[in-house]
């Protein structure tokens, strides 16, 4: 993937030290204090320009949200993002955002970064579907990342999975099934058609709103980790049953 961005990207994301985070792996253990609170942390892996971590900041100010990508340009793009979601002035450089920052790191190093149980769910959402064989490890569904995040997440640990892909779609649930992991709010047409079924209330992501907007299904589901979401997860469902 290849990005072309402006000039002196380099250079803008270090001048946002209280949003952006250059070398995250020296926080592992430690990001309930660049927080400085105890909230439950949300993760986006692969958040392309932000939007979605942007809105979800703003609309839960009790949970400490995490942006990652590899790529300059995008945590760049992802700070404008983020400070319009917040009404900060692009001039403003004192700036304490207290729920939100943005990490560059490849995922792949995800265990360098985060400890074990620090952090209550991730997201996925459209990650590069990979579609050739020979390329599966590379899906971010993968057994191989699954394992890692299973290491990352505590009691209460979530998976929040979203493509447009039907073919990583189906890989991911065979995947998530091969690991014994417990999926629900399973959906095959998330929007359902968009015009009649979209939720307001629903944050999306860039490339949501788009395909979204051109009819196309919406794949998504919530994968289970924690022995304490699933134990809650279970004692809803026989609730449910007994009602």
């Amino acid at each position: 993937m290849r990005l072309r961005g402006r000039k002196g990207i380099r250079e803008a994301i270090e001048r946002q030290r209280d949003l952006i985070v250059l070398e995250p792996a020296i926080y592992k253990g430690k990001w309930a204090e660049v927080f400085g609170n105890d909230n439950p942390i949300h993760v986006e892996l692969g958040m392309g320009k932000g939007r979605f971590i942007s809105e979800m900041s703003k609309l839960n100010p009790h949970i400490n949200f995490i942006g990652v990508d590899m790529y300059d340009e995008l945590i760049r793009r992802a700070s404008e993002k983020v400070r319009i979601a917040h009404g900060i002035e692009e001039s403003e450089t004192d700036v304490s955002l207290e729920n939100i920052r943005l990490a560059l790191f490849n995922i792949e190093r995800i265990e360098e970064v985060f400890d074990a149980n620090e952090l209550q769910r991730i997201y996925l959402n459209f990650s590069d579907p990979w579609p050739k064989k020979k390329h599966a490890r590379r899906r971010l569904t993968h057994a191989g990342f699954v394992n890692k995040y299973k290491e990352v997440l505590n009691g209460k640990g979530q998976i929040h999975f979203k493509t447009d892909s039907r073919s990583l779609f189906e890989f991911s649930l065979n995947s998530f099934s091969d690991l014994g992991l417990r999926m629900r709010n399973i959906s095959l047409d998330l929007h359902g058609g968009f015009e009649e079924g979209f939720n307001p209330d629903h944050v999306m992501t860039e490339y949501e709103t788009k395909f979204a907007g051109r009819g196309m299904n919406i794949f998504r589901c919530e994968v289970v980790i924690g022995e304490e979401a699933l134990a809650e997860h279970l004692d809803s469902l026989q609730g449910e049953q007994q009602s």
